[in-house]
């Protein structure tokens, strides 16, 4: 029996994961139905898989970071408390995170065994391309996208399915959370 993977990514209305400019975390717009959510999300018990850049990028913000800036709400210190896979094949452990392995090799194959594998779900935060080449692949089981009420148009960082195949979503959740942040939850099939 294989585990369910949930590819989980924050979104502009437009569809980039981040923005420049003067936007700060969660583009501004987090509150406190959002932050309970997460950190629900979180509670169980689950793997975190995470491609090389995704995760060079989280020890950065988290090194840069003070204990009550956004990067440390409640629900990212459970995030790194979780045992983590990260594919790679330029890093070597150990990882500065508390519970690390890096697997080097092809992220379809190592996601692939690890669905085989796993007693825990499998949740990927980010690593947009890994998961694009996972969603292309037929690995991922969820996509949750929580769509902050914003349009980057203009400072749009890193589009999140650029390049990416073409699918077919089922709805499978949705929510509103402080008013105006959505999180939907979809099954992708790739679309033929």
């Amino acid at each position: 029996m294989t585990t369910t993977y949930t590819f989980d990514v924050f979104s502009s209305l437009d569809g980039f994961a981040a923005a420049g400019g003067d936007w700060t975390g969660y583009w501004g717009k987090q509150g406190p139905e959002l932050l309970e959510h997460r950190l629900d999300l979180y509670a169980d018990q689950q793997r975190m898989v995470f491609g090389a850049n995704t995760y060079r990028l989280f020890v950065q913000m988290l090194a840069d970071s003070t204990e009550d800036s956004d990067v440390r709400d409640p629900w990212v210190t459970r995030m790194v408390g979780l045992p983590a896979t990260v594919v790679s094949s330029t890093l070597q452990g150990p990882l500065d995170w508390p519970d690390a392995t890096v697997v080097p090799g092809d992220a379809v194959e190592v996601v692939a065994r690890l669905k085989e594998e796993s007693a825990v779900p499998l949740r990927s935060h980010g690593s947009l391309s890994m998961n694009r080449a996972l969603m292309a692949a037929g690995l991922v089981d969820r996509v949750q996208v929580t769509v902050f009420p914003v349009i980057t148009g203009r400072t749009g960082l890193e589009p999140i399915f650029q390049g990416a195949a073409d699918f077919d979503l089922t709805l499978l959740e949705s929510r509103t959370m402080d008013n105006d942040i959505q999180e939907l939850v979809y099954r992708p099939t790739l679309h033929s």
